[in-house]
């Protein structure tokens, strides 16, 4: 699906993506409130990203059929809800009325708003949320996961160091995808993580365990989780948005955090005989990221107040790597 009412783009944009969505609590009352949420959060983010723009629902629930790339047929053999809708401009040009009744429904739910950094805003495989095959794992063969990035890294290094699956597009998100789809535990996670170089914010979920979603901030690029009086759980990229959701939805909102930079969180359903199964933390773990000289720009922070970028550049901690001349090598500098 494109916006009509848009010229068509085909510039690269030194500007950040936006990252939002939500786990969703079973136990609310009503699920609208969440659901307004979300779509509140899609068109806050527009200011980080109008290239282009995607939801992900996801879950087992009727009406939920797997879809390796945007439909709604559901895969051979498939047990895993997923249903991807993206397309070429801003997010409010992709959403539709109809998509509530799914969204209620949704026990996760991903969105993405695109800056262009790498990769053509005209090619469809560019844009997010993508889906990504899965690749091999520890026992096995993965089965992929639905993903999301805001950032910029080098995915040349990334290319060279790891043997990855041919590409479907050219952004620098799919190797990292494709890196993470064969990840399970969190070592291996914080092990791709610590691998990156340039800025990264990430959201992914595993196409066979729909209600896990996993969160990472690597070297700059923000994510904010906050937690509503339902136990709801959401992120996205500037904690702004979830002041601006408060006054214009009926969900309040219990807790609003800036992840730190090398933050890697898991959270989801975990059954415990006895007690309601409510969205938690099932892990968490730490790892020191990794940019270059160039990334810190001030466009990091593009929406943020003053006070909140403030507050987020006084806790950054990441490694600096220039380059070193004529080696095509980095050189890491505390």
């Amino acid at each position: 699906m494109s916006d009509s009412n848009r010229p068509p783009m085909i510039c690269i944009s030194s500007g950040m993506c936006g990252l939002f969505g939500m786990v969703r609590s079973p136990f609310a009352d009503d699920p609208g409130p969440a659901s307004d949420v979300f779509v509140t959060l899609g068109a806050l983010a527009e200011e980080r990203g109008t290239d282009s723009a995607g939801l992900a629902l996801l879950g087992g629930w009727p009406g939920l059929g797997g879809c390796p790339g945007g439909g709604s047929e559901t895969a051979a053999g498939s047990v895993v809800g997923c249903r991807v809708v993206k397309g070429r401009g801003r997010f409010s040009g992709i959403w539709r009325p109809e998509f509530l009744p799914e969204l209620d429904r949704a026990p996760v739910a991903l969105g993405h708003t695109r800056w262009a950094t790498q990769g053509s805003p005209a090619e469809a495989g560019n844009a997010s949320p993508m889906v990504v095959p899965g690749t091999a794992a520890a026992g096995g063969l993965s089965a992929g996961i639905v993903a999301t990035h805001n950032g910029d890294v080098d995915a040349a290094a990334l290319r060279s160091r790891f043997a990855l699956p041919p590409a479907s597009g050219t952004t620098d998100s799919e190797p990292i995808f494709q890196l993470l789809a064969g990840s399970d535990d969190p070592s291996g996670v914080t092990g791709v993580l610590e691998a990156l170089v340039g800025r990264a914010a990430l959201v992914w979920v595993h196409r066979d365990r729909p209600t896990e979603v996993h969160l990472a901030r690597a070297a700059l690029s923000p994510l904010t989780v906050a937690v509503d009086t339902e136990q709801n759980i959401y992120w996205a990229s500037n904690p702004r948005w979830f002041r601006e959701a408060e006054l214009h939805t009926r969900v309040e909102f219990a807790t609003v955090v800036m992840l730190r930079e090398g933050t890697y969180l898991k959270i989801g359903m975990e059954r415990r005989p006895g007690r309601r199964d409510l969205p938690e933390v099932l892990a968490t773990a730490t790892f020191l990221p990794t940019a270059r000289g160039t990334d810190m720009d001030p466009r990091v922070w593009t929406g943020f107040t003053r006070a909140d970028e403030e507050c987020d550049r006084a806790g950054l901690r990441h490694r600096v790597a220039e380059p070193l001349g004529g080696t095509g090598g980095l050189l890491s500098v505390a």
